[in-house]
C-alpha cells in the first residue's frame, strides 16, 4: 500500500487536534489518573511497530513491524525485546495484525498478502492463507474465537474473511474466503480510504464487533446468521479506531491518530456502548492497538507520523511499547 494512500486516510496536524478538543467531562477525570511509561524496547532501527499478540500460556508479547515483516518477541517482565522472526521473512513485507490462539500458533498479517501462521515451538510455518485475486486488499486485524476460528478485518474491502481450524491443519497454502459482507452497513466514504479495523469477539464466539476507523462506527456481527447492527455510541465515537479489546462487557479502542485511548461499556445485547474514559495524549506516540494483561494495557507507539505512513520527520528511538496504567 503506497505512503499516500496511508496519508490520505488519516486525519494529521491541525485536524486531528481538532478532533480531539471537545472531548466529554469524563477525560479529563480520567486524564488525572492515568499513567503511561516504558514496558520495553524494540530492536533496530525505523520499525514502526503494527500489531501485538500476548501468549496465554507464557505471558511472552509479540510485536509486529508495519515497515519491514519482522516480528519481535518481549519475554514476560523483559524490558528488551528481540527478533523471533526476521524482516522480509516468508516474503513478508509488513507485519500487522497479530495473535496467539490456545494451540500455540502465532499469526501474522502481512497487509497487502495475506496471513501466516506459524508453529511457536520451533517457529515454522504450518500454512498460509492469500488475500483474494481481484479487488483492493489491506488486510489488518484478526481476532480468534473460543472454537478457534480466526476472522480477519480488510481495510479496503468491506469483508471479514473467516479461517476455520480444519483449515488450518490442512496446512499450506490457501486463499482468504469473506465470511461476512459489510457493505450494506457502512457509511459512504472515499474510495481509498481505510474502513474496517480492529475486531474482536465475546468470550463466547457468539459476536464479532468491527470497528469503522473512517466512519468511527462499531458494528455488531452475529456469528451464527451473519446479520450485522450498527452499535449505537453514547458519548463519543471511534474515529481512528484501530485495535480493540474486550473483557467482561468492558471495550477499549486505540484511536491512532488523535492519539487517544478510549474505554466502553457495552450493554448486555452488545447494541449499544457507553464512553467510560477517554484519555489523550502525544506520550501515546499513535496508538495502533493495544492488549490487556491484569488490569493494565500494553499499548503499542507506532510513531506512524515521524517518518511513517502518516507523515514525514524523525521518529525516536528505539521504538516502544508503554504500559498504560488507569483507563
Amino acid at each position: 500500500m503506497s505512503r499516500s494512500i496511508h496519508r490520505r486516510s488519516f486525519l494529521t496536524g491541525a485536524a486531528a487536534v481538532a478532533a480531539t478538543a471537545a472531548l466529554p467531562a469524563t477525560a479529563a477525570r480520567a486524564a488525572d489518573a492515568v499513567r503511561v511509561r516504558t514496558a520495553f524496547t524494540l530492536p533496530g532501527e525505523r520499525v514502526y511497530p503494527e500489531g501485538i499478540a500476548l501468549d496465554p500460556r507464557t505471558g511472552d508479547a509479540y510485536v509486529g513491524s508495519y515497515a519491514n515483516g519482522a516480528v519481535y518477541r518481549a519475554a514476560r517482565g523483559g524490558r528488551a525485546a528481540e527478533v523471533y522472526l526476521p524482516a522480509g521473512a516468508d516474503g513478508r513485507s509488513t507485519a500487522n495484525g497479530l495473535k496467539v490462539d490456545r494451540a500455540g500458533r502465532l499469526w501474522v498479517i502481512d497487509s497487502t498478502a495475506g496471513v501466516d501462521v506459524y508453529d511457536l515451538r520451533d517457529r515454522s510455518p504450518i500454512a498460509r492463507f492469500d488475500v483474494p485475486a481481484t479487488g483492493s486488499h489491506l488486510v489488518n486485524d484478526l481476532v480468534i474465537t473460543a472454537d478457534g476460528t480466526a476472522y480477519l478485518t480488510d481495510s479496503l474491502s468491506p469483508v471479514v474473511y473467516r479461517v476455520t481450524p480444519a483449515e488450518v491443519a490442512r496446512g499450506g497454502r490457501a486463499t482468504l474466503v469473506p465470511g461476512y459482507d459489510l457493505s450494506g452497513v457502512l457509511a459512504p466514504h472515499p474510495a481509498d480510504a481505510f474502513t474496517l479495523n480492529g475486531i474482536v469477539a465475546d468470550a463466547a464466539g457468539r459476536y464479532l464487533y468491527v470497528v469503522d476507523m473512517t466512519g468511527g462506527d462499531l458494528f455488531r456481527v452475529a456469528v451464527a446468521t451473519g446479520a450485522v447492527r450498527q452499535v449505537t455510541l453514547i458519548g463519543g465515537d471511534l474515529t481512528h479506531g484501530d485495535g480493540l479489546e474486550l473483557a467482561h462487557g468492558r471495550l477499549w479502542a486505540a484511536q491512532n491518530a488523535s492519539n487517544t485511548l478510549s474505554r466502553w461499556r457495552l450493554s448486555a445485547d452488545g447494541a449499544s456502548a457507553r464512553l467510560e474514559r477517554r484519555f489523550s495524549d502525544a506520550s501515546l506516540q499513535i496508538p495502533t492497538t493495544l492488549a490487556r494483561v491484569h488490569g493494565r494495557l500494553l499499548v503499542v507507539r507506532s510513531q506512524f507520523d515521524k517518518g511513517g505512513p502518516m507523515g514525514a520527520g524523525v521518529p525516536e528511538e528505539p521504538f516502544t511499547v508503554a504500559w498504560v496504567d488507569g483507563i
